[in-house]
């Protein structure tokens, strides 16, 4: 289907509801395709039929971002999306990667655009979105009436519509080549485990080149409207749910974990919401808790990586709620593979792993990419033994549910003993002083490492660190218990708002021959 099809099918149902509202107003499908169209007929006369042309969408949250999007891939071309909060040197880096030769532009980063027009010759053509701009096209202009219009491109299930990049906490960021097919299943995991009652209204506020958007294609698909912030406020967030009467919304648990801090969270009416997703980290019990008692049965978690979107399991709303002792675990999963994704832990050698036996989560199906954009060792280097290795480490337990112990190139190894720093940061987070932390590993001279935590406290909170590691010893032992902490005032994030714990290890390691 790719994209386009996803809207075209919401389009074609309800051209008469709003599809995307921000703060310069609504859209409604018919507008919007409206709009689509027209960008696509330009874009295809300029370029002369850019099938599998690289064009970048480079904005902060806003419906006119959306729209680009779409209409790149309605004219055939692929889709590439730069994150507005990565270091310009990144961007830089991935359109010289992809081979973008065309740039969609909010005014907002001009001068950013300015550094990329010189970094990348490869770049012919400059569209600002927004607002005219000098040294480039303006898009209301470029796409006025008299600009044919074009049908969707007819993508093949195997063509490449889209090129995402890994987030680069563990290095340079690698071209994860999308296909129609993928998006094709995306949709149907979603979908099999999300169904409706009443037409969704989605609320976007992270980033919408990462799973903000994913979740907006997926209820385009039956004629949803997404509401778009542009980024995260706790206020605006609580107030966006009960004036709009939003269904579905997803952020990260560390946006999470603001919003509970909140004074007036328990002022607002929530009753709209079906479902509440949350993903791309893991989620202490106790703050999950605390939101099924605000928000009520409505929370839901997926897994998934770039290299295979977003719904590789979930943890479904059931499965939060009538939490018997031996069920309780649970809310420690990700849940169970989805409809079409089938998972598995496999060790080393590539032999396949019983329930309740820790090794490399690895996932298979037509969910996963079509490998990384001209780089074919790093491809076959996480496709090995038929199945792609995800880089995740756990285990499945007897009822199929998927247990994250770590990353794997986050092991700790002290003393000779691993230790997976999620084990750990799932303990500090559960005490009631600590917003949030990391755990890494430092240079030790006698242990090799040591097992080190950095920790945000909440706000007027204190607590010593002699207190934290003797609690934490309580609950761990001494091998996996910190043998320091360190308090700092806010942790480093990344562009999509994780952990930056290759940021935080950085510190650590500094200015020594080693990283391990």
């Amino acid at each position: 289907m790719a994209i386009t099809q996803l809207f075209a099918r919401g389009a074609s149902l309800h051209p008469a509801r709003i599809c995307l509202q921000d703060e310069t107003g609504t859209r409604t499908y018919a507008q919007v395709r409206d709009r689509v169209t027209r960008l696509a007929g330009r874009l295809n006369a300029a370029t002369g039929q850019p099938a599998g042309e690289k064009c970048a969408v480079y904005s902060p949250n806003a419906a006119v971002a959306v729209e680009c999007l779409i209409g790149i891939q309605w004219a055939g071309a692929v889709y590439v999306p730069l994150n507005p909060k990565n270091h310009t040197q990144e961007n830089v880096a991935i359109l010289d990667n992809c081979d973008v030769t065309t740039l969609f532009f909010h005014s907002a980063l001009v001068a950013q655009v300015e550094q990329l027009r010189v970094a990348c010759p490869r770049l012919t053509r400059f569209i600002a979105i927004d607002k005219p701009v000098s040294n480039a096209l303006f898009l209301d202009e470029w796409i006025a009436d008299a600009a044919p219009r074009a049908t969707p491109f007819p993508f093949e299930p195997n063509d490449v519509v889209a090129i995402y990049s890994t987030g680069g906490t563990t290095g340079l960021p690698k071209g994860v080549m999308l296909t129609s097919n993928n998006w094709d299943i995306t949709a149907a995991n979603f979908h099999a485990h999300t169904p409706v009652k009443k037409p969704p209204v989605f609320l976007a506020v992270s980033p919408i080149t990462h799973a903000a958007g994913t979740f907006a294609f997926m209820v385009m698909a039956i004629g949803g409207k997404t509401v778009i912030l542009p980024g995260f406020d706790a206020e605006a967030v609580l107030a966006a749910i009960e004036r709009e009467r939003v269904t579905h919304v997803y952020l990260p648990p560390t946006a999470i974990y603001m919003l509970l801090e909140h004074p007036s969270i328990r002022a607002r009416d929530y009753s709209s919401l079906e479902y509440f997703i949350y993903t791309s980290a893991p989620m202490a019990v106790t703050k999950l808790r605390e939101c099924l008692d605000i928000f009520g049965p409505v929370m839901i978690q997926f897994w998934g990586q770039t290299e295979a979107p977003s719904f590789c399991t979930c943890l479904a709303r059931e499965d939060h709620l009538d939490l018997t002792p031996e069920r309780e675990k649970r809310l420690q999963s990700c849940g169970r593979p989805t409809l079409l994704t089938p998972v598995a832990v496999m060790d080393e050698e590539g032999r396949l792993l019983a329930s309740g036996e820790k090794g490399e989560l690895v996932v298979n199906g037509p969910l996963v990419m079509a490998g990384y954009y001209n780089n074919p060792a790093a491809t076959a280097a996480v496709s090995t033994y038929g199945w792609h290795r995800t880089g995740d480490v756990g285990y499945v337990d007897a009822d199929g549910y998927v247990f994250i112990v770590d990353r794997k190139k986050e092991m700790i190894i002290t003393g000779g003993y691993n230790v997976y720093p999620r084990e750990v940061e799932n303990v500090l987070l559960a005490h009631p002083a600590i917003q949030e932390c990391a755990v890494v590993g430092a240079p030790h001279d006698k242990w090799g490492e040591a097992v080190t935590g950095v920790i945000e406290l909440k706000t007027g909170s204190t607590l010593e660190a002699g207190e934290l590691i003797a609690w934490c010893k309580s609950q761990l032992g001494s091998v996996k218990a910190p043998k320091s902490v360190e308090f700092w005032p806010q942790l480093p994030r990344t562009s999509v708002g994780k952990v930056d714990k290759k940021v935080i290890r950085q510190r650590f390691w500094e200015g020594l021959e080693r990283a391990i």
